[in-house]
């Protein structure tokens, strides 16, 4: 009888706590580059991200994580522009709109993300469409958005600033799984 207690207890505790999908290996490349200038690009592949079942979503990813193509690249984008060890991650938080109404068919739909996106010391509102997909596993998740590096006081020196764009491409995907 006590076996069958404790099996319905862990039961409800689960049940009360919900379902989370998560990863600790979700992707997060941005690109920043102008035309006729070396490319500016980096990928880390260490984000974490978790969405429950009630399309509450939060993701984090360490700045330091971010690998480029050219050490020195790398080097001046922690030093001197993220300045990461002030910084060292950022963060989103915030909810899928009607995910309530998400149908778990497998097919690819587009969810409104409404929360805040937290970088370099600086929290702003931020609304981007996510695609999601229900696989065996759990959630395949993909977004695409452009952020403005002086919503959030990265300051670009005037030297490069001709060969950094003004708005940075950034694309997340993520497999999250149960």
């Amino acid at each position: 009888m006590k076996y069958l207690s404790l099996l319905f207890l862990l039961f409800a505790v689960t049940l009360a706590t919900g379902q989370k999908q998560v990863t600790k290996t979700g992707s997060i490349y941005f690109e920043g580059s102008v035309d006729s200038f070396e490319p500016i690009r980096a990928t880390n592949n260490s984000t974490t991200v978790v969405l429950d079942d009630k399309g509450n979503l939060a993701a984090l990813v360490l700045i330091k994580g971010f690998r480029f193509p050219i050490a020195l690249m790398q080097e001046h984008f922690n030093e001197n522009y993220m300045e990461s060890d002030d910084f060292p991650k950022a963060t989103l938080r915030g909810a899928l709109l009607n995910y309530e109404n998400y149908i778990k068919d497998g097919t690819r739909q587009t969810l409104t993300f409404k929360g805040t996106l937290e970088m370099h010391g600086v929290v702003k509102n931020i609304e981007i469409p996510v695609e999601l997909a229900t696989t065996k596993m759990g959630y395949e998740l993909h977004a695409d958005f452009e952020i403005d590096p002086n919503d959030y006081k990265i300051d670009i020196p005037s030297v490069v600033r001709k060969k950094i764009s003004k708005k940075i491409k950034v694309r997340v995907d993520a497999v999250l799984k149960q």
